[in-house]
């Protein structure tokens, strides 16, 4: 009996729930189109065709069959996807809205509340501190590393560059990257890309990998779902997660050790920068250096801002960097153009140092990577979670009201591909970068925009900036291997790969 009266109850409160849902979704997002939801359960029709090989793809076949902007459900859940300039700019541009889509809870197991994942008072406090990190002064001298780094890399890929066959250039652009961002952020020599063993570079492959997947399984961001359902893997994340938070935590040691055995280093300035015996600031230096309310940050506040930019600062430029390699393989017209501006601004002393005032005229390198950014996003969805109602004006579907609570995933990749916004769209034209003008700064946003947009955009044009040139200037890409297939992981990615050949130059 006890039984059936609990089955009743549930019923009834589903009912409710459901009748209330019905007239918030009616109200609030009656002139927004969308995949037909079945009652009670909503569109699972839609998010069980979803996979990580089809997701962008499916996405934008959806917007294509009912318009730039549209609105489904599942369960109590609402969500809205646009490709709408329109809509998008007064979202991204709106300091009330800054709180990341309910999906990026998964991260909260390896980020914790750092930068990325913080909203309100935290993540205004956090972002003004790390701001200076990205200070010109300290950038110029990032650009050291990024050279030295990259040089270690050229030597790598020697190994592959037998002008005959082909191989997946990814895993060695980011090694390279995760070196990079190691010494940028934390100050130390990692050495991924000669160690071959380095267990961090391993378990952060294995944990955006299984962070990756869950991502297009909505069932599976419960943690609780997640251990019941898939023990093993769950096992399997956590032990990697030890790993990376182990590391982390060392080096916050050993940096707040030497800091406090030296006395007589400066205050903290945005003049003032360094790592190891040189005078170059690294984040981690910076945060143990910071105080909120005249407290000093606490080991885990700094080891979750840590972790992000260990995270952020190598995945996505991983991503950019390989993508744009691809498909100068594939079109030998921009691959050349790219080489004579690399020859003319640099020249041909390998073994000068760059400097940032060179990478700074790189522009049509630069053109380049833009355009590849703009076909293949390195993040390619921005999510925002409404924490109250938020009021929009739009010229075509008018004004309205998209409810608290609501998930928005604003498709970069479905934005980018529009006739309406881009001449041949599916086409690679760097050369369309060259005019910076633009309708509107909302439209072409590789690193987002508005108030929460990427912080390390300069660090990561100049990264990629000097990686491309030296590699172009040392090897001829070609367009060998097999075409990739998309594969949307937490940043944009090839289930095959990204193969091509390469061959030293004379």
């Amino acid at each position: 009996m006890l039984f059936y009266a609990i089955l009743f109850l549930f019923f009834i409160l589903a009912l409710l729930n459901y009748v209330t849902m019905l007239r918030i979704r009616h109200g609030a997002l009656h002139n927004m189109p969308g995949p037909y939801c079945f009652p009670f359960i909503g569109a699972v029709q839609v998010y069980l065709q979803i996979s990580m090989n089809n997701l962008l793809d499916r996405m934008l076949k959806y917007h294509e069959q009912h318009g730039s902007i549209l609105a489904g459900w599942v369960a109590n859940r609402i969500s809205v996807s646009s490709i709408d300039l329109e809509l998008n700019e007064q979202i991204l541009a709106s300091p009330n809205h800054i709180t990341k889509n309910f999906n990026y809870i998964i991260l909260r197991q390896w980020l914790g509340n750092g930068l990325l994942l913080s909203d309100g008072r935290k993540w205004f406090v956090r972002r003004k501190i790390i701001t200076p990190a990205f200070h010109f002064k300290i950038l110029e001298q990032f650009v050291e590393v990024f050279d030295q780094q990259s040089t270690i890399l050229l030597s790598c890929l020697a190994k592959k560059a037998d002008g005959r066959n082909a191989f997946d250039v990814y895993p060695f652009v980011c090694l390279a990257a995760l070196d990079i961002i190691a010494e940028t952020a934390m100050g130390t020599k990692m050495g991924a890309q000669t160690d071959a063993r380095s267990e961090y570079a391993l378990a952060v492959n294995k944990t955006t990998k299984i962070i990756a997947w869950r991502f297009t399984k909505f069932h599976l961001y419960n943690e609780i779902l997640f251990s019941i359902l898939h023990p093993h893997l769950k096992l399997q994340q956590m032990r990697h997660i030890k790993t990376l938070h182990e590391f982390t935590t060392n080096m916050i040691k050993q940096r707040r050790e030497a800091l406090e055995k030296n006395r007589n280093v400066a205050p903290l300035t945005e003049d003032s920068h360094f790592v190891g015996n040189k005078k170059r600031m690294a984040l981690l230096d910076m945060l143990l250096q910071s105080t909120i309310d005249d407290q000093p940050l606490s080991d885990d506040d700094i080891r979750e801002e840590v972790d992000t930019f260990m995270f952020e600062g190598h995945d996505t430029i991983s991503s950019g960097i390989s993508f744009t390699l691809y498909l100068l393989a594939r079109h030998p017209e921009a691959q050349q153009k790219v080489l004579q501006e690399v020859t003319a601004v640099l020249g041909n002393d390998r073994k000068q140092a760059i400097n940032m005032t060179e990478l700074n005229e790189l522009k049509y390198v630069e053109c380049v990577i833009k355009e590849t950014q703009r076909l293949y996003p390195s993040v390619p969805l921005v999510g925002r979670q409404l924490m109250e109602d938020f009021k929009y004006t739009h010229s075509q579907i008018g004004d309205g009201i998209i409810p608290a609570g609501t998930q928005i995933l604003i498709s970069l990749y479905g934005m980018f591909r529009l006739g309406r916004y881009f001449e041949r769209p599916t086409d690679f034209v760097p050369e369309r970068h060259l005019n910076n003008g633009s309708a509107s700064a909302f439209l072409f946003i590789p690193f987002s925009a508005g108030p929460r947009n990427c912080i390390g955009q300069k660090f990561a044009m100049l990264e990629m900036k000097l990686i491309i040139a030296k590699i172009v200037r040392e090897y001829e890409l070609l367009p060998f291997g097999e075409p990739f297939q998309i594969e949307s992981h937490i940043v944009m990615r090839s289930s095959t790969g990204l193969q091509l050949g390469m061959r030293k130059r004379e």
